[in-house]
């Protein structure tokens, strides 16, 4: 699979995975301390070939998600479930721990996130699904980013990556009642 966009990962150990499950060419952030330089570049590869940003399902990694966004507008987001980037001892998360197949699934459902979306969503609608707060929140968040393919996100976070995705009602509501049907069957 040759991919036409330049991948963002954070580090050389990400790079060996990606290349591993696809024909792609990547940048580095080098961590989540990225700087100017490292912008640039990513600016620029946007201008010319387009880029996905795929970084650890984490902190760190969100981090670098956002400071991109802040920079580069447009660019593709591909999300790694936290379960699918776990080292096989459990003690860390990342895209390099990650299969062949997963890397060449979050690439396909890469997305743009746009900030300017309408507000469709609301807090309410997140509190009245079970999504803030809670028994089973936390659980009920993880699902959502999974079926709608926008990685977790926490409670704070979660409005505004609904938002950034543009995610109808429609698609909203039909993966809540998807996570009350797995609720009652489970």
């Amino acid at each position: 699979m040759k991919i036409k966009e330049i991948i963002v990962v954070e580090g050389k150990d990400d790079t060996v995975a990606i290349q591993r499950a696809v024909d792609a060419d990547t940048i580095e952030t080098n961590g989540s301390a990225i700087n100017m330089d490292t912008l640039e570049k990513i600016k620029h590869a946007q201008e010319k070939r387009g880029v996905i940003v795929l970084t650890d399902p984490d902190y760190p990694g969100q981090k670098i998600r956002n400071t991109i966004s802040r920079h580069v507008p447009g660019c593709k987001h591909a999300f790694i479930p936290k379960e699918d980037a776990i080292q096989k001892n459990g003690k860390s998360v990342g895209v390099e721990h990650s299969s062949s197949e997963v890397i060449r699934a979050a690439l396909k459902e890469a997305h743009v996130m746009e900030t300017s979306a309408q507000e469709e969503i609301t807090q309410e609608d997140l509190i009245t699904a079970g999504l803030i707060g809670g028994l089973g929140a936390k659980e009920r968040r993880e699902k959502l980013g999974k079926l709608l393919n926008i990685g977790y996100a926490n409670g704070k976070q979660l409005h505004k990556r609904l938002m950034m995705f543009q995610i109808s009602q429609d698609d909203f509501a039909n993966a809540i009642k998807k996570i009350r049907q797995e609720e009652q069957n489970g």
